[in-house]
C-alpha cells in the first residue's frame, strides 16, 4: 500500500469554522424516524448502547448518505482545497453533499506526492486541519456524522516531527514484544493527538522472500514470531485486552495484508501467491488468527495477491468464511489502496468499476481505501437492483462502529498544543534509541569489536553520513548518522576519518517514481578517493546495504522496489575490496532492507554487524554497539541466503527439501534466529516436567542460561518443536517459544516454557487441526541451528 506526502499551510481553526457555510436545519431533509424532533436520537445518546446507536443511525440514512461512508478521499481532497493547499471550507458541502466518511492521511498535503514536491503539515496544522473537518462533518450535514482519519504508523508516524523508530525487520530483530510494545504505544499516542483513529500497522504478513521489496515491513519469516509481535504491536496501538474502544492515546490498529503477501511469485509485489490451503494454515494464517483471537482488533486489510486465482478483495473464504466465521472477527474489511479497481485493471475479473465493487462488497470488503472510485459506482447498482441494499447497510455499520468505539461522536478533536507537547519528546526519543539498540545483530566478531576510542578510525559508505529510515518514513525533526553517533562517542578520543566511497542511487526518495543506479565511473574515483583516506587510519568501519529507493514497496509499473538479485547494488563490493586490501581491521555495518548475499565480505571481513534500518537514533545505537557501551543482543528474524539461488529458503522446511545441489552448499550464509554477543552463554539441554503426557496435557519446558563471559549481555531462548512421525508432512523444526533475558557474568538463571496443544497441533489430510499421538523433539538453543534435544511422548 502505497503512503502519502505531507503538507498544507497552517490555517487557524477558528477561521475556518468562521467562513464556513452554515446551512439553515430546516434546509435538511427530515430524518426517517417517528422520532419527535424534540427527543434525543439514539444515535446521539452516549449513554445507548454502541449497537442500539448504529441501528438508529442507519436506518435515518439515505442510499447516498450510506455509500459516503464506505468510500474515501485522498488525491480528491484538492477540491476542497485552494491554490495554496489550504481548506476553502465553502467548498465542503458543495463537494460532500452527502457527507464525508473516511479522510486519508490528513498529515499529507494532497495524495500521493512526494514531500520533496510538498511538504506536510506538522501537528498543529494536521490539527487545524481535522478539526475544521470534523466541525463541518458534525455541525454542516444532515447527521452529523463524524470523520474518519488513517495515516501510516509502520514503524513511527510517517508526518512530520513523528519519533522515527527502527524498521519492523529491525524491531523483529529484538525478539523483544514488551519493546514492541511501548514502541506502539508512543506511534499510538502521536497520532491520536493529531484527531486520528485508525492506523494502518501492524503488518504480519511472513516474509519467504528477500527478493520483495516490503521484506523490511515484516517481522520476519517465522509464523509464531511474527505472531507474537503482531500481538504486541497492536496491544500498544488499542490497548491490551480485548476490548472494542478506543481509550484516551490509542488507535484502532489495522491488521495486514490478508494473506500470502510475503512469497509472491518471483518476488514481485501483488504478484500471485502460488501457496495451498495448507501452506496458509500452516504459516500465513497463524500470525492473523492469533491477533484476531487474542486483541480487540477492529481493522483488517486484504491483501493485493490472488491465491489459486482468486484476488484476496474477491475472496470470500478468505475474508467471511476464515477471517469471521473460524476466527471470529467483528471489525471492518478494509481495501489495501487502490486493490479494488485492480479487480478491474491488473486481475480482469470483472469487467469495470463497477463490478469490482460488487465483487468486493460480496466478498466481505467493507470500505474502499484510498479513493473510493470502485464504492462509489454502488449508489446506482443499488437504485438498478444489482446489489441488495442490506450489503451497504452490513458494511456501513462496520465502519459507523469504529466512529462510535472510538468516541467521535462525543469529541472529534483533537488538541494542537498537547500533540506538539507529546510529539518526538523526550521519552519518546529515549524509547527510540532503546529499540534501535537492542534490535543490532552481530554476526561476526573475530575479537575485532567492540572499538576502542584511540588512534584514527575511518568511516566510509554509502550509509555513514545518513540516517536511513526505511520504506513509510517519517519526518523526524532530528536524525543521527552512523557517522555522527560516532563523532559524539570518541569525541576528542580519537580522530575520525570520513569518505563517501560509493553511491549507491542517484538520490534516496522513496517516493520518486524512476531509481538509477549511480555512475560507476564516478563511485570508482569516490573510492580512490576512499583508499586514499584509509592509508592513514588504523580501524575502517564500512557501512554498506540499501537506500529507501534500492529496496522498496514496487506499488506500480512506473515504480518498482523489488530485485531478482540479493547481491549489493552498485560498486559496494569493489569498495570493499579495495579497502580490505589495505590490510586495516574492518568492521562492515549493513544498514538495509532485505537480507544481503555478501559471502564474500562475510569470510574476509573481521567483524559484520546487521543494522537494518534503525530509525531517528539509529547512530547513536550503532554507537553505542560498535565501542561496546550496549553489548548486541539481537536475533535474525529471516534466514539469510548465500545467493538467490537457494530461493526459497527458510528454516522451518519439510523434510524433503535442500537435499543438495552440485558445487555449492544449501547451507544458509547465517540461519534464523541467529545473533552474537561481546559476552558468552552456556545453555543446558531441556528439561521436560514429564516425558509423558496425553494430547490435551502441557509440559512445562525448562533451560539453565548462564552467562559464561566477563560483561552483562542477553540471550534470546528459543524452543523448537518437531512432530516426529506424522500423517502429513511437517517441518523439520518449528519455533514455539522464545524469551530475551539479560544476565551478568556468571549469572545463572532458568527459563521456562509452557508447551500444550497449540504447540503440537497440525493439520491433518482431513484439514481438521489435531494433536497427532507420538514422539516430539523438544529443541531449545540460542538459535535455529544450536540446539539440544530432549524427547516428548504424547499419549491418545
Amino acid at each position: 500500500m502505497f503512503r502519502s506526502c505531507h503538507g498544507l499551510a497552517a490555517v487557524s481553526v477558528l477561521a475556518l469554522i468562521a467562513s464556513a457555510p452554515l446551512v439553515p436545519v430546516a434546509a435538511y431533509a427530515a430524518p426517517r424516524t417517528s422520532s419527535t424532533t424534540s427527543q434525543k436520537p439514539t444515535y446521539k445518546d452516549a449513554a445507548a448502547p454502541i449497537e442500539a446507536r448504529v441501528d438508529d443511525l442507519v436506518s435515518r440514512m439515505t442510499l447516498e448518505e450510506k455509500v459516503a461512508q464506505i468510500t474515501t478521499v485522498w488525491e480528491g481532497k484538492v477540491k476542497i482545497f485552494d491554490a495554496n493547499l489550504q481548506l476553502d471550507p465553502s467548498k465542503l458541502s458543495s463537494t460532500f453533499p452527502d457527507g464525508l466518511g473516511h479522510f486519508t492521511r490528513p498529515s499529507d498535503a494532497k495524495g500521493p506526492v512526494s514531500p520533496r514536491v510538498a511538504k506536510g503539515r506538522d501537528p498543529r496544522q494536521t490539527v487545524e486541519l481535522v478539526n475544521a473537518l470534523q466541525k463541518w462533518a458534525t455541525t454542516q450535514t444532515r447527521l452529523g456524522i463524524p470523520i474518519l482519519f488513517h495515516e501510516e504508523g509502520l514503524h513511527g508516524y510517517a508526518a512530520i516531527g513523528a519519533t522515527s523508530f527502527p524498521q519492523s525487520i529491525a524491531m523483529a530483530s529484538s525478539f523483544d514484544t514488551d519493546m514492541l510494545r511501548d514502541v506502539n504505544k508512543v506511534i499510538a499516542r502521536e497520532i491520536r493527538s493529531r484527531g486520528v483513529s485508525l492506523v494502518l500497522s501492524p503488518v504480519v504478513d511472513i516474509a519467504r522472500d528477500p527478493r520483495w521489496g516490503r521484506i523490511e515491513e515484516t517481522y520476519g519469516e517465522d509464523p509464531y514470531l511474527v505472531g507474537e509481535m503482531g500481538v504486541a504491536a497492536v496491544e500498544g496501538l488499542q490497548g491490551e485486552g480485548r476490548s472494542r474502544t478506543l481509550a484516551p492515546g490509542r488507535v484502532f490498529a489495522t491488521l495486514k495484508h490478508l494473506t500470502g503477501h510475503g512469497q509472491p511469485e518471483s518476488g514481485t509485489n501483488v504478484g500471485p501467491a502460488p501457496i495451498s490451503q495448507r501452506e496458509l494454515r500452516e504459516n500465513f494464517f497463524p500470525p492473523f488468527e492469533q491477533v484476531v483471537k487474542r486483541t480487540g482488533i477492529e481493522a483488517v486489510m486484504a491483501s493485493y495477491n490472488e491465491i489459486d486465482g482468486v484476488p484476496s478483495h474477491a475472496n470470500r473464504w478468505l475474508l467471511e468464511d476464515v477471517l469471521r466465521e473460524e476466527w471470529g472477527f467483528r471489525g471492518a474489511v478494509v481495501s489495501d489502496y487502490s486493490a479494488v479497481d485492480q479487480l478491474m485493471s491488473i486481475h480482469h475479473i470483472v469487467p469495470d468499476l463497477e463490478g469490482a465493487a460488487i465483487r468486493a462488497l460480496d466478498a466481505g470488503v467493507d470500505a474502499d481505501l484510498p479513493e473510493g472510485l470502485s464504492y462509489a459506482t454502488l449508489t446506482k447498482a443499488v437504485r438498478e437492483g444489482r446489489v441488495p441494499e442490506a450489503k451497504i447497510d452490513l458494511a456501513v455499520r462496520r465502519m459507523l462502529e469504529l466512529k462510535f468505539r472510538a468516541g467521535l461522536f462525543e469529541n472529534p478533536y483533537a488538541d494542537a498544543a498537547k500533540s506538539l507537547a507529546i510529539t518526538n519528546n523526550a521519552d519518546a526519543r529515549a524509547l527510540a534509541l532503546k529499540a534501535a539498540q537492542r534490535s543490532i545483530t552481530l554476526l561476526k566478531n573475530d575479537g575485532m569489536l567492540p572499538l576502542k576510542a584511540e588512534g584514527t578510525i575511518g568511516v566510509f559508505g554509502p550509509s555513514a553520513a545518513v540516517a536511513r529510515l526505511g520504506g513509510y518514513y517519517g519526518q523526524p525533526s532530528h536524525t543521527v548518522s552512523i557517522l555522527d553517533g560516532i563523532k559524539a562517542k570518541v569525541g576528542t578520543k580519537a580522530k575520525i576519518v570520513f569518505a563517501q566511497g560509493v553511491n549507491i542511487t542517484e538520490n534516496d526518495d522513496w517516493w520518486e517514481d524512476k531509481v538509477v543506479k549511480s555512475d560507476p565511473a564516478a563511485n570508482r574515483a569516490l573510492i580512490a578517493q576512499a583508499v586514499e583516506a584509509a592509508k592513514g587510519v588504523d580501524r575502517i568501519v564500512l557501512t554498506l546495504g540499501d537506500t529507501e529507493q534500492s529496496s522498496r514497496e514496487g506499488w506500480a509499473d512506473n515504480h518498482l522496489g523489488d530485485r531478482p538479485s540479493l547481491d549489493l547494488v552498485g560498486e559496494q563490493q569493489e569498495l570493499f575490496d579495495a579497502l580490505k586490501a589495505l590490510g586495516k581491521p574492518i568492521t562492515v555495518v549493513l544498514i538495509n532492507g532485505r537480507p544481503a548475499s555478501a559471502v564474500k565480505i562475510s569470510e574476509e571481513t573481521n567483524a559484520l554487524v546487521e543494522g537494518w534500518y534503525l530509525g531517528e537514533q539509529g547512530g547513536n545505537a550503532m554507537a553505542d554497539i560498535l565501542f561496546g557501551d550496549v553489548n548486541p543482543g539481537g536475533k535474525l528474524p529471516v534466514t539469510i541466503p548465500r545467493s538467490v539461488g537457494q530461493l526459497p529458503m527458510f528454516y522451518n522446511a519439510k523434510p524433503s527439501a535442500r537435499r543438495g545441489y552440485l558445487f555449492d552448499t544449501t547451507a544458509p550464509l547465517y540461519p534464523f534466529g541467529y545473533g552474537l554477543s561481546y559476552t558468552s552463554f552456556d545453555l543446558s539441554a531441556p528439561r521436560l516436567s514429564t516425558a509423558r503426557m496425553g494430547a490435551g496435557a502441557i509440559v512445562t519446558v525448562s533451560v539453565d542460561v548462564r552467562n559464561s563471559g566477563a560483561r552483562e549481555g542477553d540471550e534470546t531462548v528459543q524452543l523448537y518443536v518437531r512432530d516426529k512421525v506424522s500423517s502429513v508432512t511437517r517441518p523439520v523444526k518449528e519455533l514455539k517459544g522464545f524469551q530475551r533475558i539479560t544476565l551478568k557474568p556468571g549469572e545463572v538463571r532458568t527459563v521456562s516454557f509452557k508447551v500444550g496443544p497449540e504447540a503440537l497441533q497440525m493439520w491433518n489430510d482431513q484439514m481438521q487441526r489435531v494433536v497427532e499421538p507420538g514422539d516430539f523433539d523438544i529443541m531449545t538453543g540460542p538459535n535455529s541451528v544450536d540446539l539440544k534435544t530432549a524427547t516428548l511422548t504424547v499419549t491418545p
